[in-house]
């Protein structure tokens, strides 16, 4: 069984997909970019902000799935520009504790409303560990 996660306590999808589907154990959080819960954007704080709210809006969305960042298996880092990934790098290591888990970081390109970053993560769920 599918179960579409949905929260308000993270930025709402502005199109057509969940902010995260749950099934099997394993919860698949959407791409999630540097926008509030209020429909709002933080690009203009710059990249730190960016991150931190992005990183924000990946654990409440996997609270909201029965799971947390200390379950992540995968994470998915889309940054517009390479030269961004030391201070990315850091700035993710403020919200992800040791042991981390697999990642990748792509060199994206622009990214939606102008963004720094945007990530994707998959995590167990439940008690599932």
């Amino acid at each position: 069984m599918i179960e579409h996660i949905v929260t308000e306590k993270a930025a709402l999808p502005r199109g057509h997909y969940a902010q995260a589907t749950k099934a099997n154990g394993f919860v698949f959080v959407s791409g999630q970019l540097p926008l509030t819960n209020d429909g709002g954007t933080v690009l203009a704080n710059g990249l730190e902000e960016q991150v931190r709210q992005t990183l924000s809006n990946v654990r409440e969305v996997l609270l909201a799935a029965g799971s947390d960042l200390g379950m992540l298996l995968s994470v998915q880092i889309y940054v517009s520009d390479i030269e961004l990934w030391p201070r990315v790098n850091e700035l993710y290591r403020e919200f992800i504790a040791n042991p981390a888990p697999a990642r990748t970081v792509v060199q994206c390109g622009q990214l939606h409303y102008g963004a720094f970053v945007e990530i994707s993560a998959i995590a167990l769920c439940g008690d599932a560990r």
